[in-house]
């Protein structure tokens, strides 16, 4: 008897695990009953009642675009100047320039050799084989009616049990990257940096998260528009005043920042080629970028194949998403209310909730 309530016990704790919904139905999310909680004492009962019913955040991941991931190889050639070949162990035809280069591979069924996008041939051993990031934003089904927070710093570190500690395997909770979480309280160190508790006597500094909030309708805008925190490196699509979903991005590194203000999507393509700075240290040419969405001249929503940092500033102004985020965009942009030319009518709004340093990574 005492083994089946066992396995009773144990079924329903998975449930709970893998449908916190049912457990966070229980109650109120309110981080407001832990607020006092911040000096490592033990919490109320109020508080300890909201972490056991919302444990995680209420979202739900978007499907991987698997189409874009696995039909297509994407491969870095240089930095060096690359030559190109007209046909394997044939003639040089050109040359990739020095710079932040990458090609799609079309043909790899020639030992030592790769045949790239528009037919031309690279020796293999001039490339590296480029891993796009399989994170992926989250729908939001209940809106957004409390901010959460996706950990950016690498798995393996510890929360610390007071704002400003060291690390403590005594919480018993390992950072885990891109993992999501709740915030239930909210303090200030003693040098005035801010720290979330995401569980019980559970600290994390603020920069060790990107933090997802939902902000007002910009004026004149309805419909399917974006909003781009330039300081949590976070993106929320919304549905006139709904939150509909919420990603990390990369925006614009220092000397290359993202431009603030409210635009409009001007042309979605399926996929793209990128240059510039031709001849400068900055120079880069990217073969093939998938899910472009164009809003401030150049500048581009797009998916991105050449680097897994969401939640930390990347680019040359675009804004990266994962591929899959992207063509989750994509689509759903589409769906926008149709202007007088049967457009769908797409507004991006770039701010920052907070200074970020005028162009310093939050680390």
């Amino acid at each position: 008897m005492v083994e089946r309530w066992l396995k009773l016990i144990a079924v329903f704790s998975l449930l709970f695990a893998v449908f916190p919904t049912a457990v966070q139905a229980a109650g109120e999310y309110n981080p407001a009953v832990c607020a006092a909680d911040n000096k490592g004492a033990p919490l109320s009962k109020a508080c300890l009642d909201m972490i056991t019913a919302f444990p995680r955040p209420n979202v739900q991941p978007i499907a991987q675009d698997v189409h874009t991931l696995s039909a297509y190889s994407f491969w870095r050639v240089g930095p060096e100047p690359t030559d190109t070949y007209d046909a394997p162990n044939g003639h040089v035809v050109g040359q990739i320039p020095k710079g932040f280069n990458f090609v799609n591979a079309i043909d790899l069924s020639v030992d030592g050799w790769i045949q790239i996008l528009g037919g031309k041939w690279v020796r293999r051993q001039d490339a590296k084989e480029s891993k796009p990031s399989y994170f992926t934003g989250v729908t939001l089904p209940d809106g957004l009616p409390y901010e959460f927070a996706w950990v950016l710093d690498k798995s393996g570190i510890y929360t610390s049990e007071v704002p400003g500690g060291p690390p403590s395997s005594r919480t018993r909770r390992n950072l885990v990257r891109y993992e999501r979480v709740n915030i239930f309280a909210t303090a200030k160190d003693d040098k005035g940096s801010e720290w979330y508790m995401i569980g019980p006597n559970q600290w994390v500094k603020q920069t060790f998260v990107a933090k997802v909030k939902k902000i007002d309708r910009p004026k004149g805008v309805s419909g399917h528009w974006v909003a781009v925190d330039l300081y949590e490196q976070t993106l929320v699509a919304y549905e006139d005043d709904t939150p509909f979903f919420a990603t990390l991005v990369a925006s614009g590194l220092p000397h290359h920042e993202t431009h603030e203000g409210l635009f409009k999507v001007w042309a979605r393509m399926s996929q793209d080629s990128m240059s510039g700075a031709t001849g400068a240290p900055s120079a880069y040419a990217l073969q093939f970028v998938p899910w472009v969405m164009y809003f401030d001249e150049s500048i581009s929503l797009h998916g991105t194949y050449w680097h897994d940092l969401f939640g930390y500033r990347q680019s040359h102004g675009c804004v990266n998403l994962t591929i899959s985020d992207a063509k989750f965009l994509f689509d759903w942009m589409a769906k926008g209310t149709p202007d007088e030319k049967g457009e769908p009518i797409n507004y991006v709004y770039v701010y920052s909730s907070g200074v970020y340093g005028g162009g310093v990574l939050r680390q």
